[in-house]
């Protein structure tokens, strides 16, 4: 079997491609199907292209590896989803990948990052996708390996849906046939375009937050906290990408980049500014209405608290007319209780002003209790 010819000096350096294959040469074989159980392939594509056109698409790994060596000026473009980790050294062993980038890539939970290991780039993208449903964002993330003459993506999560970027490659040949780079710059601008419909999902549910906060509905706090944990991750997708297009942007000259590819990747940059711009524009809204609500909230436990307080209040005040009364009231009846025992030996029985003494002993204590409880605001 013959061997791989030397690896171009840098991957953002493109030598010039032989003309593609004659018109008449066979149709590729149709891509390899996922199967039929449901399960997800590891390999999900492996495509192999010479001058922008595809011209292969091998079944498996090792049909990807033959069919490069035996088409040294083509390019594979290799697509995997959680792959294991037999695959991912097999690729490490044809196409020289770096250890530690394989196993970033076979952990995954990496943060987005560009790196260079000799002729191989090794970037991580955090890929995000808005679900109307529960009204929240779904994060993926997606590895990719740029080489002279290869792309390989490894894929954790269903975000992003990277055969919609091998159909818009495949329909434009003259940007395909740029080489790894462009493919690179498809799939920037493919995670960047998808930011646009979660920006606007945010968007919409700040808006109905603030009207749920004014509306006092006590189930916005929990909603407010879940969509800030989200934007965190939000903002740890976004904000490294600036870093890293300013990165790429600025090997340009030193990489020899084609200036049609540069226009597009500064285009790339521009999107991913504006979109960290709004993303932290989110988080403060979303501070600033967790602030607001907390104020409402304390102001309606205060007005709470301040009712509780004044019915507190009326009760007592009641109470204590009550408790007056039973006071003024209790003692007549003691004093005709005690005379009303009614015994034989009993003082004053037979005193001739034993009544009018004992009426008028009750009204002169209940007066006096009356104007007491009065002077002390009890009546």
């Amino acid at each position: 079997m013959p061997e791989r010819p030397s690896p171009r000096k840098s991957v953002w350096r493109r030598t010039p491609l032989p003309p593609p294959p004659p018109a008449a040469s066979p149709a590729p074989p149709p891509a390899p199907q996922p199967p039929e159980n449901g399960e997800i392939a590891s390999v999900i594509q492996a495509v192999l292209y010479r001058d922008g056109v595809r011209v292969l698409a091998p079944a498996t790994l090792a049909e990807t590896f033959r069919a490069l060596r035996e088409q040294p000026a083509g390019m594979a473009w290799i697509g995997l989803a959680r792959p294991t980790g037999a695959e991912l050294h097999s690729l490490a062993a044809e196409f020289d990948l770096h250890p530690l980038a394989v196993e970033d890539a076979k952990e995954a939970h990496q943060r987005p990052k560009l790196e260079r290991y000799g002729d191989t780039l090794f970037v991580v993208l955090r890929a995000a996708r808005y679900l109307d449903a529960p009204e929240e964002i779904d994060f993926g993330e997606l590895h990719v390996f740029v080489g002279p003459d290869f792309v390989i993506t490894v894929r954790h999560g269903a975000a992003p849906d990277l055969s919609a970027v091998r159909r818009r490659m495949e329909a434009t040949p003259e940007l395909l046939r740029l080489g790894p780079e462009a493919v690179l710059y498809a799939i920037l601008d493919a995670v960047v375009d998808d930011y646009v419909p979660v920006v606007s999902g945010v968007q919409n549910d700040i808006d109905e937050i603030e009207t749920e906060v004014f509306r006092g509905d006590p189930r916005v706090s929990r909603r407010i906290y879940e969509l800030s944990r989200e934007m965190v991750e939000f903002q740890r997708a976004t904000r490294p990408l600036v870093g890293m297009l300013h990165g790429l942007m600025a090997g340009f000259s030193k990489y020899g980049t084609d200036e049609e590819l540069q226009r597009y990747l500064r285009d790339v940059a521009d999107h991913v500014t504006h979109t960290s711009e709004r993303v932290d524009g989110f988080r403060l809204a979303l501070t600033e209405i967790l602030t607001v609500n907390a104020t409402l909230v304390t102001q309606q436990q205060n007005a709470e608290m301040r009712a509780l307080a004044e019915a507190g209040f009326e009760q007592n005040e009641e109470i204590k007319k009550i408790s007056a009364w039973a006071a003024i009231l209790f003692a007549p009846t003691l004093v005709g209780t005690i005379y009303g025992m009614n015994f034989t030996r009993m003082p004053e029985l037979h005193w001739t002003l034993g009544y009018p003494f004992a009426i008028g002993l009750m009204a002169i204590v209940c007066t006096g209790l009356y104007v007491i409880f009065k002077r002390r605001g009890w009546l």
